[in-house]
């Protein structure tokens, strides 16, 4: 054997080798102070792959206005575009995915306070925001990040009453609307929901989600739709009454069914908050804050009757999860609105095969710092359902 070939023969020998050390999964981690510690804020680009050796790290910094009190990161459906809510000063504000190193961009909307969650049009042309603070929901070119409509709370029945979770199907061209809490001081909660005609904007009604009598404080948090359902349904979280509702659609009736769905035990659990699926979905992941756990349904026989497998504790606050592309992994963020016995500080990793905690990020809570909200990067998201 020659020299070329002998080389040639080496290099694939080598090529064949798994490259150690390479592994790699990025997430985009919001951050703020702790009040006792002088104010910043800022978006982490962490590596939450356990087999890692960057694991826990911080690979990019990406400083933000210490008065926007950053909130969640939504994707577009391109993954070109990240929007930043935020409860303080601006509503939003969006980072382009493609050009390194990332700039951000404010969008001026006067009419938003306190902005929260986002939604998309599958066309990628329209977005949705709810706007905690101004009690409305403002819709959006989202190719321009203009906005073109503001659906307000009406003056006589308050259909639209600090909204907060949003959820959009377009095959039935509808839109669910949280009814949280005031957030000025965490006050006056609220009890339904609220069904929207997409294409529209016509607030069509509203539905109390709670057997108690009014005012039952429960605290509608988050709608979500399961993907590809059939009939379309969503599952909503009750902040304050620790419940897990279905929204169904009746095709005759042209409105959704509701019904409660699960009920947390209060002496374990509290405040339930986010709604997560798997790439089957035959899986429901429900957080919940108060001590801190991720809950993990079977839906697979039946999506409105969930039944639960495990709860497994991670660290005080548990709220926004992502999980890994092969799904092994779920990294759990545990800080919810920096509240008393919910800010731990912390991201949990989680192996989903044997529901166990294997690992805790200590990487912000270290310097004093408490993380929002977390979300993959573009290269690993995949996460439909928001």
């Amino acid at each position: 054997m020659n020299k070329t070939k002998l080389m040639l023969t080496w290099m694939a020998f080598l090529a064949l080798i798994p490259v150690t050390g390479q592994a790699e999964i990025l997430a985009m981690v919001n951050y703020e102070s702790k009040p006792e510690t002088p104010r910043r804020e800022g978006i982490a680009i962490m590596d939450v792959d356990p087999a890692s050796k960057n694991f826990g790290k911080i690979l990019n910094d990406i400083p933000l206005p210490g008065d926007l009190v950053a909130h969640h990161i939504f994707y577009n459906k391109d993954l070109s575009k990240a929007y930043i809510t935020s409860l303080g000063n601006g509503a939003l504000h969006v980072m382009d995915m493609k050009h390194v190193p990332y700039h951000i961009k404010k969008i001026d909307i006067p009419a938003c306070q306190v902005s929260e969650d986002m939604v998309f049009s599958n066309d990628n042309k329209t977005w949705h925001l709810t706007c905690m603070g101004s009690s409305n929901v403002i819709v959006g070119n989202a190719q321009t990040d203009q906005p073109t409509q503001v659906i307000a709370a009406d003056s006589k029945t308050q259909f639209i009453r600090y909204p907060h979770g949003i959820g959009l199907q377009e095959d039935i061209d509808r839109i669910m609307v949280t009814s949280t809490i005031r957030p000025s001081d965490l006050g006056d909660p609220g009890e339904t929901v609220t069904i929207i005609e997409a294409s529209s904007g016509k607030v069509l009604s509203t539905h109390k989600l709670s057997d108690k009598p009014s005012p039952s404080g429960v605290a509608t948090v988050e709608a979500v739709f399961l993907p590809e359902a059939n009939p379309p349904m969503a599952y909503i979280t009750t902040m304050f009454g620790g419940t897990l509702w279905t929204g169904l659609w009746n095709s005759d009736s042209k409105a959704f069914d509701f019904a409660q769905a699960y009920e947390f035990n209060h002496a374990t659990q509290n405040v339930p908050l986010e709604i997560y699926f798997n790439k089957k979905h035959d899986r429901l992941y429900i957080t919940t804050a108060n001590p801190g756990h991720l809950n993990v349904f079977d839906i697979s026989q039946s999506a409105l009757k969930p039944i639960l497998l495990k709860s497994i504790p991670t660290a005080a606050g548990a709220h926004h999860v992502v999980f890994s592309p092969d799904e092994h992994y779920a990294i759990v963020e545990n800080n919810f609105l920096n509240l008393p016995d919910m800010n731990d500080g912390s991201l949990t990793v989680i192996d989903m095969t044997t529901f166990e905690k294997v690992a805790s990020i200590d990487t912000l809570k270290k310097q004093g710092l408490l993380p929002n909200s977390i979300i993959l990067m573009p290269k690993w998201h995949h996460d439909t359902a928001h």
